[in-house]
Parts: C-alpha cells; sequence; structure tokens
C-alpha cells in the first residue's frame, strides 16, 4: 500500500505506505522529508542510519530527519512510514501547539525512539485506519484534514517521547532550551563552534546551558557541538564522493591539516582510514 497527498502549487508531500522499502521510490517525492517509521509487525526489524545499524522492536517508532541518510536494505519485513516535508506540514510553525516536538525532530545526532505502550496500541492502530480512509476522501478540504490528524500523531508521540526520553526533573521551559539548542547546532555547526555563541543566540549563560545538559545527559554542550561536526564529516565521507580536502573546507576548516587532525581526535581514525573502512563495510 503507498498513499500519497500532494498539492502541487505548495510543493507539500504527505505519504503513508505500510513498506517502506518497497514503496519509497513510488512516491513523487521523498527529498527534504521526515519520517516517522512504526514497526507494526510482531518480531524486530533492522534499520541503518548513518551507517549504524539498530533493531526496531514490536510497536516501536522512530523519527528521522531530510539530514539522516537511511537503509532499509537490512529490513526482511515491512515497515510503516508517514513522510512529510516542511510544505506540507512545519514542525518550527506548529511549535507553540505541539510542546517539545524537537524531541522527535531536532537534534540529528540521536535517534528518537518510542515504544507505544499496550494500553494505547488500540488508539494508535485506530488513527492509522483513520489515515487510510482520509487518504481515499479527496475533496477541497482533504489536505486540512490530513494536517490535522498528522498534528495529532505528532501530539500523540510526543506525549510517549516526554515520558520515556526525559528526564523527570526537567521542566517544559528546560526541554525547549534544550530543543533549541540542538537545533541551533544542526544549523549552525559549521560556523559556531563555541558553547557562548548558542548561548547568545538562546539569551542564555553558558554555565546555564551546562547545567542544564548536566541534568538532561552525560554530554557537555561543547561536546555535542564537536560531535555534530564529527557526524557530518562521517556522513560526507560514507554518502558522498568529496575528497578530504573539500570536506573539510565545506565545514569550515581554513587548513586540511586541522580537519584530519580533529578528525582522527573525534574518531580515533584518519579521514582517509574512515573512508577505507565504509567502503569495506559497504
Amino acid at each position: 500500500m503507498k498513499l500519497e497527498f500532494r498539492e502541487n502549487k505548495l510543493d507539500a508531500i504527505l505519504g503513508l505506505t505500510d513498506d517502506i522499502k518497497n514503496n519509497e521510490k513510488r512516491f513523487s517525492s521523498t527529498e527534504n522529508t521526515i519520517k516517522l517509521l512504526w514497526n507494526r509487525n510482531e518480531e524486530a526489524v533492522q534499520l541503518q542510519v548513518d551507517g549504524i545499524s539498530f533493531d526496531l522492536l514490536p510497536n516501536q517508532i522512530v523519527t528521522t530527519t531530510y539530514l539522516q541518510h537511511i537503509s532499509f536494505s537490512q529490513s526482511e519485513l515491512p515497515i510503516t512510514a508517514f513522510l512529510f516535508n516542511r510544505e506540507f506540514y512545519c514542525i518550527s510553525d506548529h511549535d507553540a501547539e505541539v510542546s517539545c516536538n524537537g524531541i522527535l525532530f531536532f537534534g540529528t545526532q540521536d535517534l528518537p525512539i518510542i515504544t507505544i505502550p499496550k494500553e494505547q496500541q488500540k488508539r494508535f492502530d485506530a488513527l492509522y485506519e483513520i489515515f487510510v480512509e482520509e487518504f481515499s476522501t479527496p475533496d477541497k478540504i482533504q489536505g486540512d484534514m490530513l494536517q490535522m490528524m498528522l498534528k495529532r500523531l505528532i501530539i500523540m508521540s510526543t506525549r510517549l517521547a516526554k515520558e520515556q526520553l526525559i528526564v523527570k526533573e526537567l521542566n517544559n521551559d528546560q526541554i525547549d532550551v534544550i530543543r533549541k539548542f540542538n537545533y541551533l547546532v544542526d544549523i549552525h555547526y559549521k560556523t559556531k563552534r563555541k558553547v557562548s555563541d548558542y548561548a547568545e543566540l538562546l539569551f542564555k549563560s553558558p554555565k546555564t546551558l551546562s547545567n542544564l545538559f548536566s541534568i538532561y545527559n552525560h554530554k557537555s554542550p561543547q561536546q555535542i557541538i564537536l560531535d555534530r561536526l564529527a557526524l557530518e564529516a562521517k556522513r560526507l565521507i560514507h554518502f558522498t564522493d568529496k575528497q578530504n580536502q573539500e570536506i573539510a573546507y565545506d565545514l569550515g576548516f581554513n587548513d586540511p591539516a586541522h580537519f584530519s587532525r580533529f578528525f582522527k581526535k573525534m574518531t580515533l581514525l584518519t579521514p582517509s582510514q574512515y573512508r577505507e573502512k565504509a567502503e569495506i563495510s559497504s
């Protein structure tokens, strides 16, 4: 099954499929789309994101953004997927209405995986069936209906994420600062390498950010910035034909040797060694 709503004037797209591996290329466009991948099987399925494999357990949902490279080649069972682009539903525009949505969609260094509890499975399954039904009702308000339903799916998933992924000691305002920090790092990591740069954008002190992240996880804000830079370097080496010098300049390094030292410090491999390893494993 492959269902698609498309608004050509806005280039907006919402897609739904019960088998993303076999139907992904059948959509009119999958570029720049956010995906919610849902394992509706009774067994685990294996996915690969940015070259790293992991198991998605039954009734688990993982969200990925257009910044990540996803492979379904290792998946032997069908995976249900919702995909949409900014033109159909802009996460940032709906931020005030969908509290803490960044838990699901921003901060590409960590994969947000939520588990649907047994007592909520009927709610998610019912919403899925309504989605399928609404795709078969092409009228003037179909887009509005689908957008409202997508918003409901995001809210339901976000509530689970807040319960399962967020430290209870943090309030909504603190969570929002963490979300915005991760979002800003995804945008500015090539040009802003200091915590103070992001603290200024957030109207917070560097110490406030450090204290928040010490509660949230074990990574410091500075480590998150460096990890994001290293992650992009690995993506460019693994998924493009760009040479090390070109990658260095793309990532804001004035000296390729400086980039090479940074990369080895972060991965224990030189860019060339990492490239060889990636070629062998692919």
